[in-house]
C-alpha cells in the first residue's frame, strides 16, 4: 500500500496499481496514461529517494508528489515521524509475535531501511526495518522468541 500526496493538499490510498491504467514508456522518464478514457503525458522532472518526494510533470502541469509505503505508514501509526526517525535509540515491536530471523549483530552498522529482523505475527511476515543509519549497541530478542507489543527489539548506539 502506497499513500501520496500531491502538492501537499490531495491524498491517495493506493493498495495496487489499478487495472483500468494504461501505462507505456515513451522516453526514459516520460510516459503516456490512459485512465477513464481520457490521455495524460507524464514526465519524471525530479525525485529524492531519501525524502520519497518527487516532482511531476503531468500535461504541461508540475506536482509536487511524496509517498509513504507500508513501513512509513507504520512509523506514523507509532507516532514516529521521518524527522524523528533520525533520533530513534529504540525498536519496539509493533505487535506480539515470534522473531522468525536476525539479521544484524551487536556492533553492525545499518542504513536506514535495512531489514534488522522478521517479526511474525498471525501467519504473515514481517519486516522490522532500520528508520535511520546506525551502529546496533544491542539485540534484545533471541530467534524463536515471543514477544509483546512494544516490547524492546533492537538497541542504536
Amino acid at each position: 500500500m502506497l499513500k501520496t500526496t500531491v502538492n501537499g493538499k490531495k491524498e491517495w490510498l493506493i493498495e495496487a496499481m489499478p487495472a483500468d491504467w494504461d501505462i507505456v514508456p515513451i522516453h526514459e522518464n516520460t510516459f503516456h496514461i490512459i485512465r477513464n478514457n481520457q490521455c495524460y503525458t507524464a514526465t519524471l522532472i525530479s525525485y529524492n529517494a531519501d525524502e520519497k518526494l518527487m516532482v511531476v510533470n503531468i500535461n504541461g502541469n508540475d506536482y509536487d508528489v511524496s509517498i509513504k509505503d507500508k513501513q512509513d505508514l507504520l512509523l506514523q501509526k507509532l507516532g514516529i515521524n521521518a524527522s524523528a526517525s533520525k533520533a530513534v535509540q529504540h525498536i519496539k515491536a509493533p505487535m506480539p509475535g515470534l522473531i522468525v530471523s536476525i539479521f544484524v549483530a551487536v556492533g553492525s552498522e545499518v542504513k536506514k531501511g535495512d531489514t534488522l529482523l522478521i517479526l511474525e505475527a498471525m501467519k504473515m511476515e514481517n519486516a522490522i526495518k532500520s528508520p535511520r543509519d546506525g551502529i546496533v549497541k544491542k539485540i534484545a530478542v533471541e530467534l524463536k522468541q515471543a514477544v509483546e507489543k512494544n516490547q524492546l527489539l533492537v538497541e542504536f548506539e
